[in-house]
């Protein structure tokens, strides 16, 4: 069964929302995923040039290779919507790194905020796409985020509800959203993702829950932001619980060296420190689930402990989504969940919809 079309600002039905990273057209198609189960799909991602014009930097992946019986990944994603009508797709601008660079210099820029505007809508329109996700990671002082504000409001104008959804990704903690007015921001768009995940990780000191939704007891001082403290950060500052969608990461973080959280590690596993969801738990290892922190974890195999999501702890934080009435949820990465009762996408489909 399709999911309940959705509607304006403060949808109706639960959002279970995935990005659809373009680099994973090679191996993982947009049909491979469990449309059936998905409300929004994400296309990411898109970047700026410096006077503000959105630009497809992968033209192959985007356009050109043979995929789902099309030309590229957005067409592909465009395609979707054959097999399930009320799927909304969005193209994601951004993402982490250079895709990030220019928003500082567009968002202070009239000029630049009208033509990222006008572009923006160019794009949506050639590709048949239903709205426009800002990835800008991130602000980090007051000005950028005063940018930040006027650079949505400028988005809005040109791409106006509810024909276009407008949606942004923001860090999941005080660090970096204190430097916005999220009350006065949200106000033009529909919804923001909390990336409610990468609180721990191989850049820290020590080993850590990444995607905890409640703080351990006797966590470090900067290893306390969790789901739940953004969340309430967010409504603190006058965000509409209906307008945030919590983040579901689709990989685990490695520390080498450690077999419980708040220890020191020597490195870190798989690629870069992180192991895709695929390939969790890992071998040989007996998966656990820290019930009061709502993370799992493996210890052994080649990554130390690796902490990470499975099917019963999305539940969980789906729960917690529909106790604080939140839009929903939604993963990074789509093409990174497994099928069947590992699913993370259909756990927490399943789990928001269970009255």
């Amino acid at each position: 069964m399709a999911p309940t079309a959705l509607t304006t600002p403060g949808f109706s039905a639960p959002l279970n929302a995935v990005y659809y990273p373009n680099w994973k057209v090679y191996d993982t198609p947009p049909s491979s995923m469990e449309l059936d189960k998905i409300t929004h799909v994400y296309y990411a991602f898109a970047f700026l040039e410096p006077n503000g014009t959105v630009y497809l930097h992968d033209i192959h992946s985007d356009t050109q290779v043979a995929v789902d019986g099309t030309n590229g990944g957005l067409n592909a994603v465009r395609n979707l919507k054959l097999q399930n009508p009320s799927l909304k797709t969005l193209l994601s601008i951004g993402g982490g790194g250079k895709g990030s660079d220019p928003f500082a210099g567009v968002a202070a820029s009239p000029a630049a905020r009208e033509n990222f505007g006008i572009s923006a809508k160019q794009m949506l329109d050639t590709y048949g796409l239903d709205g426009l996700d800002v990835d800008w990671e991130h602000p980090d002082d007051k000005k950028k985020g005063a940018d930040y504000t006027t650079l949505m409001a400028t988005l809005r104008k040109h791409l106006p509800a509810p024909k276009y959804l407008l949606t942004s990704a923001l860090p999941a903690g005080a660090w970096s959203l204190q430097y916005i007015d999220l009350g006065k921001a949200v106000e033009h768009m529909d919804y923001v993702n909390l990336m409610a995940y990468d609180f721990a990780g191989p850049w820290g000191k020590m080993s850590g829950y990444q995607a905890q939704l409640h703080v351990p007891p006797n966590s470090p001082e900067d290893m306390r932001n969790s789901g739940k403290t953004a969340v309430d950060y967010m409504r603190s500052k006058g965000v509409p619980a209906d307008k945030i969608t919590l983040g579901i990461p689709a990989y685990g973080h490695s520390f080498i060296g450690a077999s419980n959280i708040n220890q020191p590690f020597k490195s870190s596993g798989g690629d870069g420190g992180t192991f895709e969801y695929t390939k969790l738990p890992r071998p040989g290892t007996v998966e656990k689930v820290d019930r009061n922190a709502v993370a799992a974890y493996c210890v052994g195999g080649g990554g130390g402990l690796v902490t990470y999501d499975n099917p019963e702890t999305v539940r969980m934080k789906a729960q917690f989504a529909k106790e604080q009435k939140l839009a929903g949820l939604f993963y990074w990465t789509g093409p990174g969940d497994m099928k069947g009762p590992r699913s993370l996408v259909s756990a927490g489909y399943e789990a928001m919809r269970r009255s």
